[in-house]
C-alpha cells in the first residue's frame, strides 16, 4: 500500500493546489449566499475527485501484468498521461498574462453571485471530475491504486488519503468560514488576488513537475 501512497501523493496535491476551483470557493464565500453555495461547492468538489479516483481504479485493476512484475500496459498509460500533462503545461505557461496586465477570470466565475447550493454542487463535480488536468490526475491515480495489487480495503484507504489531501485546499477555507466568517473576508480577498495574478505560472510549473514525474515512474514500470 505504501507505494500507492506514494504514487497519489503528487496527483493529489496537484488537484490540491489548483488555483481556479479556490478561487471559485472563495468568491462563493464572498457572495450574498456564502453558506449554502460554497457547502454544495465542496460536495461536488469531493464527489467528482472521488468518482473520477473510483471509475479509473476499477477499470485499471483489470490491466494484466507479466509474471515478472512489470506492468507495461501501466507504464504506457503513464507515460501517455505524463505527456498530456506537460502538453497542458506548455499552454498555460504560453497563456499566462504579461507583466502588469490584469488576469482575465473565466467568464462563469460572473454568475457566481446568483448561484444556488444545487448549481455550486454541479459545478464543483464537473471542475473536479471533467476538467482535463484534474481528469488526468484522476486518471493517474486510479491506474497507481487499480494496478497496485491491493486489497479492496486497502484501496478504499488509499483513494480516501488522495480526496482528503485533493479536496483540502477548497474544504479549508470553506470551513474557516463557517467557523468565523467575519474574520475570514479581509484573508480571503487577499489570496484570491494572489492567485488569480499566479495562476497560470503556479499550474504550468506545478503540471510540468508532476508530467515528469508521472513519465518517471512510466519508464520505470517496465
Amino acid at each position: 500500500m505504501g507505494p500507492a501512497i506514494g504514487d497519489i501523493l503528487p496527483l493529489a496535491i496537484g488537484i490540491a493546489i489548483s488555483p481556479i476551483p479556490i478561487i471559485a470557493a472563495i468568491l462563493m464565500l464572498l457572495s450574498p449566499k456564502a453558506r449554502g453555495t460554497s457547502v454544495g461547492f465542496l460536495i461536488g468538489w469531493v464527489l467528482g475527485i472521488v468518482v473520477a479516483v473510483v471509475v479509473f481504479t476499477l477499470l485499471s485493476s483489470i490491466i494484466p501484468q507479466d509474471s515478472g512484475g512489470s506492468k507495461p500496459i501501466a507504464g504506457v498509460i503513464k507515460i501517455l498521461l505524463g505527456l498530456g500533462l506537460l502538453f497542458l503545461a506548455f499552454r498555460q505557461w504560453r497563456g499566462r498574462p504579461a507583466a502588469g496586465v490584469e488576469p482575465a477570470m473565466p467568464k462563469w466565475m460572473s454568475a457566481i453571485d446568483t448561484m444556488t447550493a444545487a448549481r455550486g454542487l454541479v459545478l464543483g463535480f464537473l471542475l473536479s471530475a471533467l476538467n482535463p488536468k484534474n481528469l488526468l490526475m484522476g486518471v493517474a491515480a486510479g491506474v497507481a491504486v487499480g494496478s497496485g495489487g491491493l486489497t479492496v480495503g486497502e484501496s478504499a484507504l488509499v483513494i480516501v488519503v488522495y480526496t482528503i489531501i485533493a479536496s483540502i485546499t477548497v474544504a479549508g477555507p470553506v470551513i474557516a468560514y463557517l467557523v468565523a466568517s467575519t474574520r475570514m473576508v479581509g484573508p480571503l480577498e487577499s489570496l484570491r488576488g494572489w492567485l488569480l495574478h499566479n495562476n497560470a505560472i503556479v499550474m504550468a510549473v506545478l503540471l510540468l513537475v508532476i508530467g515528469v514525474v508521472l513519465i518517471g515512474k512510466g519508464i520505470g514500470s517496465f
